[in-house]
C-alpha cells in the first residue's frame, strides 16, 4: 500500500473523534447540536460562556447525570423526536458534538 492510499482520506480519523459518522444524517445532527446548545443553559438553570461542539459535556459545561437524562427529554420534545438511549454510553456523552452525533444516529422510527 502507498503512502498516499494511507492518508487519501485524512478526515476519517477525526470524524469518529468528534462524534461525526458517516451513517448519521448531518442535517439532523446539525439540529441536535442547535438544540443541545440552545437547551444546556435551560436544562442547567444558569448562563453559560460559550459553548462549543467540542466542550466536554461533564468538566466544562457542569453536566450532571440528572441533566443529561433532562437535556435528553428536552431534545426529544425540541426535536420532535424519539431517542433509543439504550446504548449510550460515556463516550457518546463526551462532548456536545459526540452527543448530537448519537442522538442524530439514534433517532427510533415512527411506524
Amino acid at each position: 500500500m502507498t503512502e498516499s492510499a494511507l492518508t487519501e482520506n485524512p478526515a476519517a480519523d477525526t470524524d469518529a473523534a468528534d462524534g461525526a459518522d458517516s451513517t448519521v444524517d448531518p442535517e439532523l445532527r446539525g439540529r441536535a447540536l442547535d438544540g443541545i446548545l440552545l437547551l444546556l443553559p435551560r436544562v442547567l438553570k444558569r448562563e453559560l460562556p460559550e459553548v462549543t461542539e467540542n466542550a466536554c459535556l461533564f468538566d466544562e459545561v457542569g453536566l450532571t447525570s440528572a441533566a443529561t437524562l433532562e437535556l435528553i427529554l428536552e431534545l426529544e420534545d425540541h426535536l420532535d423526536v424519539q431517542i433509543d438511549v439504550e446504548g449510550i454510553d460515556q463516550d457518546d456523552l463526551r462532548s456536545v458534538g459526540t452527543l448530537a452525533g448519537f442522538v442524530a444516529g439514534h433517532v427510533i422510527a415512527e411506524d
